[in-house]
């Protein structure tokens, strides 16, 4: 050998690192559960590969490739072999107070789409109840949960309603933003107009002792009252407050219709004089009108982020949104609380109806936007008014006699202004090119229903938002890789609520875990008979506890509390 030679082997042989300085991982030599020959799609975008994941306890333990676990010890094992394991769902954009505070909170109809963790707040929460929100809900009539409500009153509700849906024990883990709306309505109740200074000092208290109880930020709902009542340099000063515990701002924007392109703006402008990343719920342009805007909006947010600025976007994979049947009446009709004071007097109801009908006027009605035949009515209370469930509202009007307009008031009267609607808006050609893009997250926007025995109507994105992303989107259209929509409703969501141990499959982090047939699951819930459970989701775990089981509920109820990152900050 050439003496250079000799020297280059021996110095690289100096410099080579020392293997026996790293110690081998230690394992366990038996586990509670191990799946076995799935394809691991890990939630990262990375590519799929076979492999087998051991778990003990509450997390992942061990993943290795593809037959490494065939001979470990176990207490269950789940055959994968033909099916993708990837991680929990994370909604971001849930509604299922109701049911994780003192109903069903099963929410069947999520755990069987796969989904883990839902992520609420959207306008308003239940927490931080000022004493004069308490009084306004004992006037109302239903005081059933007036012993747990109580307790919300102060600015530490946020965190004692948190505490109670831990009680009530859920088969999901869950988590918040504070509400805006909430907020609001905490230091000004339903006033419109600008907070004085006492009243912004008190807004910061809210939005400070929440962020401190685990909020992942502020989410406003600038198109309900009263969060359309604010205006934006208080919602900077929330997004200000925020900003040290590293909240984001998340928002239902002023505008999805006429004025988009403006709603963008602000919310931009929010999160950059505020100094917090900013979030849009549900992106979407609404009404005929206004399809072409989606182009100009994805050019104007691409811009900013190639400028540096922290924006981003989620969305539901269908045309049809859903809110109160009442935001189509004036946002200032709502004011005080006196709305059906309002409609019960003749002239003040007839300038609301003027205006509801009025194609420019200047609040944002989706009954205009998506004519009112797009509009379906669900919710019914009231015995004699059921038959009307989840029938358009021009049917309804001409049952009655009267135009839409004044059917909607007297529907919104009959039942205190409890209905909903579902209302068709967008556009199936925007929605394709919105979920392409790298930035995207998707939401349900929806609550999670058992479906035989939930009674009336409701938007069939309860049931089968992921499902259909996966059937549809991805199998079927092919406007995404497997990989990427995994990513979309896990890792990318848990990334951008600073979720540092799930949303992945990666070991040592919490075993939230779903296991779907790529070849047959699929959405079943249609706008007409929207309580029917998706198919294919054959296990999903939560913290390592099985809760769908060959594709049936188990009613385990091993979900936790997930909080933001200011938690516990001083």
């Amino acid at each position: 050998m050439r003496p250079i030679l000799i020297l280059s082997l021996a110095l690289a042989a100096c410099t080579r690192p020392s293997t026996s300085s790293t110690p081998a991982p230690s394992y366990p030599s038996s586990y509670e559960t191990i799946i076995t020959g799935g394809r691991i799609v890990d939630g990262t975008g990375n590519a799929w590969f076979y492999g087998d994941v051991g778990i003990v306890g509450d997390h992942i333990a061990r993943i290795t490739p593809a037959g490494m676990l065939a001979k470990a010890s176990a207490q269950r094992r789940i055959d994968a072999r033909g099916l993708v394991v990837a991680p929990g769902v994370i909604d971001i954009q849930a509604h299922s107070e109701e049911q994780l505070l003192y109903g069903d909170s099963r929410v069947m109809g999520m755990i069987t789409q796969g989904v883990t963790t839902m992520v609420m707040g959207e306008g308003e929460t239940p927490g931080q109840m000022s004493q004069t929100m308490f009084n306004d809900y004992l006037k109302s009539g239903d005081t059933t949960h007036a012993a747990l409500f109580r307790s919300f009153i102060g600015p530490k509700g946020f965190g004692e309603w948190l505490h109670a849906m831990e009680r009530h024990t859920a088969s999901v883990n869950f988590g918040s933003f504070i509400g805006a709306g909430g907020i609001r309505q905490y230091a000004k109740n339903m006033a419109q107009g600008a907070p004085t200074p006492a009243e912004l000092d008190t807004m910061r208290a809210v939005v400070r002792q929440a962020m401190r109880d685990g909020a992942f930020g502020v989410a406003s709902a600038l198109i309900y009252p009263p969060g359309n009542y604010a205006g934006t340099e208080e919602l900077i000063e929330e997004a200000k407050t925020m900003a040290p515990y590293g909240g984001v701002y998340i928002t239902h924007m002023r505008s999805e219709g006429d004025r988009f392109v403006e709603a963008v703006d602000e919310a931009m402008r929010i999160g950059r004089e505020g100094g917090v990343p900013v979030e849009i719920y549900h992106l979407k342009a609404a009404g005929v009108k206004n399809w072409p805007k989606m182009k100009t909006v994805i050019a104007k947010i691409d811009s900013a982020r190639a400028a540096g600025q922290d924006v981003a976007v989620d969305q539901y994979p269908y045309t049809a949104g859903g809110n109160n049947l009442s935001s189509c009446i004036p946002p200032w009709a709502h004011a005080d609380g006196k709305l059906l004071d309002r409609l019960r007097d003749a002239p003040t109801r007839a300038k609301i109806k003027a205006e509801m009908m009025d194609e420019n006027s200047k609040f944002e009605s989706l009954c205009l936007g998506a004519t009112p035949q797009g509009v379906e009515v669900v919710g019914f209370e009231v015995d004699s008014l059921k038959k009307y469930e989840g029938k358009r509202l021009p049917e309804i009007a001409s049952a009655w006699n009267k135009d839409w307009a004044e059917a909607l008031m007297d529907l919104t009267l009959a039942e205190r202004n409890r209905l909903g609607q579902i209302i068709f808006v967008a556009s199936d050609s925007n929605i394709a090119m919105q979920v392409k893009l790298p930035y995207m997250k998707f939401g349900t926007d929806a609550a999670g229903y058992d479906p035989d025995s939930v009674k009336g109507s409701t938007h069939p994105r309860s049931y089968g938002t992921y499902p259909k992303i996966l059937g549809r989107f991805v199998r079927d259209y092919k406007w995404l890789t497997l990989e990427d929509a995994v990513r979309k409703m896990t890792g990318a969501t848990a990334a951008r609520l600073s979720i540092r141990d799930r949303g992945e499959l990666k070991e040592g982090w919490k075993a939230d875990i779903m296991i779907f047939d790529p070849n047959t699951i699929i959405d079943k819930a249609t706008y007409e008979q929207p309580h029917q459970l998706s198919v294919g989701m054959k296990h999903v775990l939560v913290n390592g506890t099985a809760v769908v089981s060959d594709g049936k509920v188990t009613g385990a109820k091993p979900g936790r509390v997930v909080r933001g990152p200011g938690y516990g900050m001083p």
